[in-house]
């Protein structure tokens, strides 16, 4: 059962501060919609394209071309605010937010300010076995991405790379309820997680499909409280918005840094100044972009050129029924039906392909396999040699079924667990059928009780003293276990053997 809290004592988090200071973090996360067309164009999305390849007249703001909504985008949005328990806006409006964008040809971005078409909604995260925090959803807003420029490839000037121009992007924006730079990247881990299950967003920070802008303040212990109760944000401090993170761990670093940038300056009796800051990596440190005050005025009006979206509510339903098992309830599952600790629940459910592998493996059988043998195999052996490689589930040598005849063999007794560790690693290098290689090479495990006790004999024979001093110490039976496993080369039953050496020695 986990014990969710909105607002837990903060952490004194901030290490040399002269005072007990607390951290407030809010969160928009632009993620790219899994989609094959761009938002209002057919242009393909496909990542690593040539340059200026995937760019249709109006992405290029071509005269006279006007933008057709991409009714997939607008569904993909409407999934992942069901998947964040938000409340859906049957009618929602797209807004010309106008500011110089190198890369963007039309010199505006069509977003959603006023009418977005995703309402308030929740992320659980995580924070620890049967802890977990619940983070607010204010909104999320369908928007087009800008392209990208690029800097480094000539001395004297630069070049536009237009295939992004377009993309449809969901900005999920959170209320400040976010406490410490931990929480900061679990909530953006959990967010991605529910995304990849929907399958409206790949998550791939490498390629730039999810991004994150941290609001980071600070405030003196009870003011976080005070906003609560009065909702009046200059109870918080002033925040800076650092932009565009592509890394879990730089946005806890940036997150870390900000705070004690932000502290020294108050303690020194200085103002913190709204602004927007980028993190840069190597020097490990926050530095100004441009001052709020001094932003642009967006100008923001109604796009003439879309009408406003409504969408009817059985469409929206439709959608609903069709939602997949979403993390959460999956690991609740795993725990209650196949009997699994929290931890290897969490572990299998981190993924979706992980998941759905997992569930292959366990309910291939006849009747079902046992669901913790199963997780252990999936997890320690399966997990820990495709990390040792380098690779993904999805590139696993080793199919369910194959881990799965793994499986059946122990628990009918085929096999040790010893052999079949040798077993799965001529499966992962060689593949093959494990009860056809077990069977052409000799890997059976000797359950003959007749041939067990007379290996057991044999040992005890050879070595009297060793019978007396195990007389006297009865731990000392695991000698002659482990001398009859060598013995029949690792393939005697492990449990007989040690029932037949314990009736032996009269233990």
């Amino acid at each position: 059962m986990l014990d969710i809290a909105h607002t837990p004592p903060a952490p004194k988090v901030i290490a040399g501060a002269k005072q007990d200071w607390e951290l407030v973090i809010g969160l928009e996360v632009h993620a790219q919609v899994s989609s094959n067309a761009k938002l209002f164009s057919g242009a393909s999305t496909t990542f690593g394209a040539e340059p200026n390849s995937n760019v249709a007249f109006v992405d290029a703001a071509m005269p006279g071309m006007l933008p057709v909504i991409n009714e997939f985008c607008v569904a993909q949005a409407v999934r992942t605010g069901l998947g964040l328990k938000a409340g859906i806006n049957l009618t929602s409006a797209f807004d010309r937010k106008n500011y110089f964008y190198p890369d963007l040809p039309q010199g505006y971005q069509i977003s959603q300010l006023y009418h977005p078409i995703v309402g308030e909604g929740e992320v659980i995260v995580e924070m620890g076995e049967g802890i977990a925090r619940r983070v607010r959803i204010e909104r999320i807003h369908l928007e087009q991405d800008a392209g990208k420029s690029i800097h480094d490839m000539d001395p004297h000037m630069s070049f536009v790379d237009l295939n992004r121009t377009g993309v449809a992007l969901m900005e999920i924006v959170s209320r400040p309820d976010i406490r410490g730079p931990e929480e900061a990247a679990a909530y953006v881990v959990k967010l991605r997680q529910i995304m990849r299950y929907l399958g409206t967003c790949d998550g791939n920070m490498q390629n730039g499909n999810l991004r994150a802008d941290v609001n980071v303040s600070v405030c003196r212990p009870g003011d976080y409280e005070r906003y609560q109760e009065s909702q009046d944000f200059s109870h918080l401090g002033t925040r800076c918005e650092i932009k565009n993170m592509n890394s879990m761990r730089f946005i806890q670093a940036a997150i870390e840094y900000e705070a004690r940038r932000q502290i020294g300056i108050l303690e020194d009796g200085g103002t913190i100044v709204q602004e927007t800051r980028l993190y840069d990596p190597d020097k490990g440190e926050t530095r100004s972009m441009r001052s709020k005050e001094e932003a642009h005025d967006y100008r923001y009006f109604p796009c003439p050129d879309l009408l406003p979206l409504e969408i009817e509510q059985a469409w929206v339903d439709d959608i609903a029924a069709a939602l997949p098992e979403l993390p959460d309830a999956k690991k609740a599952r795993f725990m209650s039906e196949f009997g699994l600790t929290d931890y290897d629940a969490s572990v299998l459910t981190a993924d979706v392909d992980n998941a759905a592998y997992f569930e292959a493996v366990v309910g291939g059988g006849s009747d079902g396999r046992d669901g913790k043998l199963a997780a252990n195999w999936v997890i320690n052996e399966l997990f820990g040699r495709l990390k040792k490689e380098d690779h993904t589930i999805t590139e696993t040598p080793v199919s369910a079924d194959q881990l799965g005849g793994i499986v059946d063999l122990i628990t009918k007794g085929d096999i040790s667990g010893k052999i079949a560790k040798e077993l799965f690693e001529i499966v992962f290098t060689e593949g093959g059928d494990p009860a056809e290689i077990v069977e052409a090479r000799g890997m059976r495990q000797v359950t003959d009780t007749g041939a067990i006790e007379a290996a057991v004999d044999k040992v005890i024979a050879d070595n009297p003293a060793q019978v007396e001093k195990a007389k006297q110490n009865p731990k000392l039976a695991g000698w002659f276990v482990g001398q009859v496993m060598k013995a029949t080369g690792g393939k005697a039953n492990p449990k007989a053997v040690n029932q037949i050496v314990a009736a032996k020695l009269g233990l």
